[in-house]
């Protein structure tokens, strides 16, 4: 279990698991929405008859002189290839997706895999189970038992179990049964 990041809306007092990448991305938002705001202003003078801004002519007046071959061109275009591969890294890579908020203890998380351990761990223990598959996401829990082993007790087991883990919010369970390859051990 892990501390998680600040107060969110799963209700008072809870915390929601945030992100290490929030801040990298509320930078780039921040500097996107100067760099808008500053193009629409001078947009907007211009419009109504006033001159526009030094910046601007000084920026139109090098892009024209400027060859594609220029250093400072490559420089430019370097770095904004770094900045979207530095972003699409952002975008693809595993944020606070694998954590989930526990009801009992505000500001607790528990690992996906740690939910899912422990839920085949139980199922396990059922008789007539060889094996069992569990795969946890945010909304729903997913439980594929091989074996000849008696799903409705399986989902009261599993339900009980999920119940009192106290997620936030607590995920639908889905059971499947498969028939074993091999005959379970008899316990």
């Amino acid at each position: 279990m892990a501390e998680a990041g600040p107060a969110g809306a799963g209700g008072p007092g809870f915390r929601v698991p945030r992100s290490p990448r929030t801040r990298a991305a509320a930078l780039v938002a921040i500097a996107l929405l100067a760099g808008a705001g500053l193009l629409l202003y001078d947009a907007a003078s211009r419009w109504a008859g006033h001159r526009t801004g030094s910046w601007r002519r000084w920026l139109a007046g090098q892009l024209d002189s400027r060859q594609l071959d220029s250093g400072w061109v490559l420089l430019g275009a370097v770095l904004v290839g770094l900045l979207g591969c530095w972003l699409c890294w952002l975008a693809f890579a595993s944020g606070g997706r694998r954590w989930l908020v526990l009801r009992q203890a505000p500001g607790v998380v528990i690992d996906r895999l740690g939910v899912a351990a422990l839920l085949e761990t139980r199922a396990l223990e059922l008789p007539m189970v060889a094996s069992a598959r569990v795969r946890v996401r945010r909304r729903r829990v997913r439980v594929t038992i091989h074996g000849s082993a008696d799903l409705e007790r399986a989902e009261v087991v599993l339900r009980h179990e999920l119940s009192r883990l106290g997620l936030l919010p607590e995920p639908a369970l889905r059971l499947r049964g498969r028939p074993a390859k091999h005959r379970p051990a008899m316990h």
